[in-house]
């Protein structure tokens, strides 16, 4: 059984590269929602949604996000009255959200709620939140100290302004997801997918238990690194690990995950930095970690499980 660790859409890139590898009901995905909004009534789990609708081959491969071939008959109408469309749903994934919010009013769990989204997907993987409860990742901007949600940070602001800091707002009353604490436990491997150490990890690892459940198998955790040769393919992760004071490079990466991840893989493109990931603590793994593809996706995570080897 492999427990995955993840964010957005590198985390989605590497769990359809391990379905494919090894059987889709042996892997678990732990999935950050700390990016989850409440927008028009509606509970939006963007980091949950990718992962489902990327496993599910239903993902616009262009933007990352969203379904293929979506229509914005919606937004456009909401644009015509003044409404809020900063935050762009399209009209077949509203269904999703709208379905989510109505079992939530219902009384049921978010994990419950997303098992049955996975399910009519027809995935077979199971898919957690990291907890139940909100949790909010709240950002402050530099320029003037101004506090806003990550959504309005990301997509907003187009995470184009530099931040003074972040913080889970709820974290301290959260508690794992049922069945979270038990996947990380009875992992035979858990991966640390290659998603933003600081707002796509950094929620998961801050519900109280589960930064010490994943450290308790530290010889057994292998982490990916998102940055490459000092840069993040997709995403603020780079200037992120810069504006908070960590250096943006796999070396920053080994010294945030030395303390729960026994192995990272760096790409190619930093052999260099291998000897100076080792003396952080952890073990480097030098592969090819950009995933272009279902191809390329698969052969990472054949990576993966070999780094355990």
């Amino acid at each position: 059984m492999i427990t995955a660790i993840a964010g957005g859409v590198g985390a989605a890139r590497m769990l359809r590269g391990l379905v494919s590898v090894v059987p889709a009901e042996d892997v678990t995905a732990v999935v950050n929602t700390g990016d989850d909004i409440v927008l028009h009534g509606l509970h939006i789990s963007p980091d949950l949604d990718t992962v489902t609708y990327t496993l599910a081959s239903a993902i616009d491969p262009v933007q990352g996000w969203g379904l293929e071939g979506e229509t914005w008959n919606a937004m456009e109408a909401l644009d015509r009255f003044g409404g809020q469309t900063w935050f762009r749903l399209g009209d077949r994934d509203l269904a999703t959200h709208l379905y989510r919010t109505q079992r939530l009013s219902e009384g049921a769990g978010l994990g419950d709620v997303t098992d049955e989204i996975v399910r009519a997907w027809g995935l077979r993987l199971r898919v957690l939140p990291m907890t139940n409860e909100r949790v909010e990742t709240r950002v402050t901007l530099a320029a003037d100290g101004t506090e806003v949600g990550f959504q309005e940070y990301f997509v907003g602001e187009r995470h184009s302004v530099p931040v003074r800091s972040i913080r889970f707002h709820g974290i301290e009353q959260a508690a794992p997801a049922p069945g979270v604490l038990d996947a990380i436990a009875a992992a035979d491997r858990v991966v640390v997918c290659p998603s933003n150490p600081i707002v796509s990890i950094g929620p998961v690892l801050a519900v109280p238990g589960i930064l010490d459940a994943i450290a308790a198998r530290r010889d057994d955790v292998v982490a990916i690194s998102p940055i490459i040769a000092g840069a993040a393919l997709k995403g603020p992760a780079d200037r992120m690990l810069v504006e908070l004071g960590h250096e943006p490079s796999v070396l920053g990466v080994a010294r945030l995950y030395a303390p729960f991840a026994s192995t990272l893989l760096i790409d190619v493109a930093d052999e260099a930095l291998a000897g100076a990931v080792a003396a952080e603590g952890v073990r480097p793994v030098v592969v090819p970690t950009i995933m272009r593809d279902a191809e390329t996706s698969a052969a990472l995570a054949r990576a993966v499980l070999a780094a355990y080897s």
